[in-house]
C-alpha cells in the first residue's frame, strides 16, 4: 500500500506566518502525527502533497523519511491526488490528510482490513459528529449502499438531516484512484473535489462502502487557532485516561498537559497544573506536585517533585526530593536520596547520592561527591565573563552558608567550608577552610554617631 498525505493547503485561517502543519500539538508538529500513524502500517511509500511556495514545509519534510510531491497550482483535493498519481507504484492507496493529526492506528487498521476483507474498491472512513463541522455528509441508497458524498454546502434542505460524514480518509484500489482524471470542476469554487470520485466510482459499478469506525475526537482537522485548542484538548483527555487505566493518579485530568512521548510508571500521583513534555520519563510511586514543569526529563522510582518546579534534560534518581521552586538546567544528574530545596539552581551538574542543597543556591559547572551539605546562599561562581571553569566538591564536605566558590577549584573530601567564605584555592582533605575578616566590635559607637547628629 502507498500512502499520500495531502498538505498542500494554504492555512490562511490559521492567521499565521508558519505554515498550518507546522503548528504543533504540545511540542511535535501536526504533520508529524500523521507521518508517524502511517509509518505504522508499514507502507511502501509515503507521499506527501505539498504547495511548492510553503518553502519552510518544504524544508522540514526533506529531512523526514517521506516522498514530497508538488501540487503546483490549489485547484482543489482532487487536483492534489492527480499531482502524486504519476508517482505511485502499490496496488492501493490510502488517503490522509496533513491537519488530521489524531487517528488512532487501531481505528486505521480496522479500517484496512474492513476493505482487504469485502474486496472493495473504495471505502471512506466515516462519523458522526456531535459539534458543527464542514464535513461533507455520506448520501446512501434505500438499500444502504453509499451513493456519494455531498459537500455540506450543497446540501438540500431534505439532505441537512444527514448525519454520517466524511472523514477525508480513504482506501482505493489503483485502477479506482485512476477515476481521479474524470472527476470535473466545482462551478461554484472552481475547484476539483475528491469526494466526486465516490459517485463516479458507484456509477461505473464500483465496490464502494463507508465504515462510521471512528469517534469525533480522532477526526477533527486544524484549519484555526481554535481546533487548534481542541485538538490539545481532545489529545489531552486520550493520553491522561490511558495513564489512569496503567495505574497513574490524576487530581484533576483536565489542568495536566502530557507529550505523547512521555510514560509515567504505576502509582504516580499527578497533581493540578502539570506540564510533562519532550520524551519525559517517570517512574513508579513519584509525586508530582503542582506547577511543574519536566522537559526532557528522566525521573527514577520514589521520587518527590514540589510545587513550581522546571527541569530540563535532567536525570533525577532514585528518592531524591526536588523543590519547591527549583530550576533543573540542562545536563543536571541528580543521584539517590538528595535534596535540591527551594530557590536552588542547578546547571550542567552532577550531584552525589545523599547530598543536599535545601535552599537558596546556585551549582553550576559543578562536580558534587556524596553525603555533601550545600549550606543556603552558596553560589559557585563558574564563569569569568569569557570562559566556564568547574567547582569539584568531593563526598562528606561540609559547605557552610553564605559561601562563594570561585571556580576552577576543589574541595577534598571531608573538608569543611565555614559560612560567608569566599573560596579561591584548593581546600586540602579533612581541612577548615575560612576567609572571613576577623570581626571588629567598637563600643560606645551607636551613641557617638547620635551626638553628632
Amino acid at each position: 500500500m502507498d500512502v499520500v498525505i495531502l498538505a498542500a493547503g494554504l492555512g490562511t485561517r490559521m492567521k499565521s506566518n508558519l505554515p498550518k502543519v507546522l503548528h504543533r500539538i504540545f511540542d511535535i508538529p501536526i504533520i508529524d502525527y500523521v507521518i508517524d500513524t502511517a509509518k505504522k502500517i508499514n507502507p511502501k511509500n509515503i507521499f506527501v502533497v505539498l504547495n511548492p511556495a510553503i518553502k519552510e514545509t518544504i524544508e522540514y519534510l526533506s529531512k523526514k523519511d517521506v516522498q514530497i510531491v508538488f501540487q503546483n497550482e490549489p485547484r482543489g483535493t482532487a487536483h492534489a491526488l492527480l499531482s502524486a498519481l504519476p508517482y505511485l507504484k502499490s496496488d492501493r492507496l490510502l488517503i490522509l490528510n496533513g491537519d488530521t493529526p489524531l487517528l488512532k492506528i487501531d481505528t486505521l487498521e480496522k479500517f484496512i482490513e474492513l476493505f482487504n476483507k469485502n474486496s472493495l474498491d473504495l471505502a471512506i472512513l466515516s462519523f458522526y459528529p456531535q459539534r458543527e463541522h464542514s464535513y461533507g455528509r455520506i448520501l446512501r441508497k434505500p438499500n444502504g449502499l453509499v451513493e456519494k458524498i455531498i459537500e455540506i454546502t450543497e446540501l438540500s434542505e431534505e439532505q441537512k438531516v444527514l448525519s454520517e460524514s466524511n472523514s477525508g480518509i480513504y482506501i482505493l484500489t489503483m485502477n479506482t484512484a485512476a477515476l481521479v482524471r474524470q472527476i470535473k470542476e466545482n462551478q461554484n469554487k472552481g475547484e476539483f473535489y475528491l469526494t466526486d470520485i465516490v459517485e463516479l466510482s458507484v456509477k461505473q459499478g464500483k465496490k464502494v462502502e463507508a465504515y462510521p469506525l471512528a469517534k469525533e475526537d480522532e477526526l477533527i482537522g486544524i484549519n484555526t487557532r481554535a481546533e487548534l485548542s481542541l485538538a490539545i484538548k481532545y489529545l489531552r483527555d486520550r493520553i491522561v485516561r490511558e495513564w489512569m487505566e496503567k495505574g497513574v493518579t490524576f487530581y484533576d485530568p483536565y489542568s495536566v498537559w502530557i507529550s505523547p512521548k512521555v510514560s509515567i510508571g504505576q502509582e504516580t500521583v499527578i497533581y493540578p497544573n502539570v506540564f510533562l513534555e519532550g520524551s519525559t520519563t517517570i517512574g513508579h510511586n513519584c509525586t508530582i506536585y503542582p506547577g511543574v514543569r519536566l522537559k526532557d526529563c528522566k525521573i527514577e522510582d520514589n521520587v518527590e517533585i514540589k510545587d513550581c518546579t522546571v527541569a530540563e534534560n535532567s536525570h533525577i534518581m532514585e528518592g531524591s526530593t526536588i523543590g519547591p521552586f527549583a530550576h533543573l538546567r540542562p545536563e543536571t544528574i541528580i543521584g539517590k536520596n538528595c535534596k535540591i530545596g527551594n530557590f536552588v539552581e542547578v546547571k550542567k551538574s552532577t550531584i552525589g547520592d545523599g547530598t543536599k542543597a535545601s535552599h537558596l543556591s546556585y551549582l553550576g559547572d559543578a562536580q558534587i561527591g556524596r553525603n555533601v551539605n550545600i549550606g543556603a546562599g552558596t553560589i559557585t561562581c563558574n564563569y569569568d565573563g569569557k570562559k566556564k571553569h568547574k567547582t569539584i566538591i568531593e563526598d562528606n564536605v561540609f559547605i557552610g552558608s553564605d559561601t562563594q566558590l570561585v571556580a576552577p577549584v576543589k574541595i577534598n573530601k571531608d573538608a569543611y567550608v565555614g559560612a560567608g567564605s569566599t573560596i579561591t584555592k584548593e581546600v586540602p582533605e579533612g581541612s577548615l577552610a575560612i576567609s572571613r575578616t576577623p570581626q571588629k566590635n567598637i563600643e560606645g559607637w551607636t551613641k557617638k554617631r547620635r551626638e553628632k547628629e
